[in-house]
């Protein structure tokens, strides 16, 4: 077979190959929504600890 077959008969893939480069900016955009998301989730539990300290210190006995 010539080149120009074997390229014929080769299925042809509809999304691009994926650089190394851009594979690794896809994980550094997940780990860092992902740290995004601890740090909120963080913030919040926090935030519900300290109101629950808040409302018992003014708490009616």
């Amino acid at each position: 077979m010539t080149d120009e077959a074997e390229a014929a008969e080769r299925p042809v893939s509809k999304r691009p190959d994926r650089t190394a480069k851009d594979r690794e900016w896809r994980i550094q955009r997940g780990v860092a929504i992902r740290v995004g998301f601890y740090i909120f989730g963080t913030h919040l539990f926090a935030g519900f600890i300290w109101l629950l300290f808040y409302l018992g210190e003014h708490a009616h006995r």
